[in-house]
């Protein structure tokens, strides 16, 4: 992804953020990480992270989707001794389709990528609106998208090991390449 790609979408989760009431210092505006996962479509399939704290005990995040953005199907596993990443994703503003491991409804609201559909597995659906959260256990498979206003997510969690996550997608590159212009 080339920079000014990156900026531009730092500067858009930042103003996303601001109308959510969350206000970021220049330095974290600076920090956002733009995951495009390495499949060149950072519209359809990727995320906005911010991390304000990420320690061997704990973690606490925004993620940030635009309109119908899509975190693709992955998991967190085992790393060591740690069982792997327990979070609880809390809807701040929007609304967001999490998908994870379970009966899954007849016709879901989200949309599955063009071109990726063999890579999405689970289908059981949560839709989390302002002010609702729920917990995803270390191992599930899980996915989300953002609704049509697109979503503020909080993430509170145990220690992210984002380097480890498993996607069900072979194409994806979890770890940001960034280009120059």
């Amino acid at each position: 992804m080339k920079r000014s790609q990156i900026r531009q979408a730092q500067e858009r989760t930042a103003h996303l953020l601001k109308l959510s009431g969350i206000v970021l210092t220049e330095d974290e505006i600076r920090g956002i990480e733009v995951a495009g996962f390495g499949l060149e479509q950072l519209e359809v399939q990727g995320l906005e992270l911010v991390t304000y704290v990420n320690t061997d005990r704990y973690c606490a995040k925004e993620l940030v989707l635009f309109p119908r953005q899509t975190c693709p199907e992955h998991l967190h596993p085992p790393v060591g001794n740690d069982p792997g990443k327990m979070e609880t994703f809390r809807c701040r503003s929007g609304s967001v389709w999490l998908y994870v491991e379970g009966e899954a409804p007849v016709v879901i609201k989200a949309e599955i990528p063009a071109g990726s559909e063999a890579y999405f597995t689970v289908f059981h659906e949560i839709e989390l609106l302002p002010g609702e959260q729920y917990t995803i256990e270390p191992g599930i498979k899980h996915w989300f998208q953002a609704g049509d206003q697109g979503a503020v997510v909080s993430e509170f969690s145990s220690t992210s090991r984002d380097e480890f996550d498993l996607f069900t997608d072979p194409r994806i590159e979890r770890m940001p390449r960034i280009e120059e212009d």
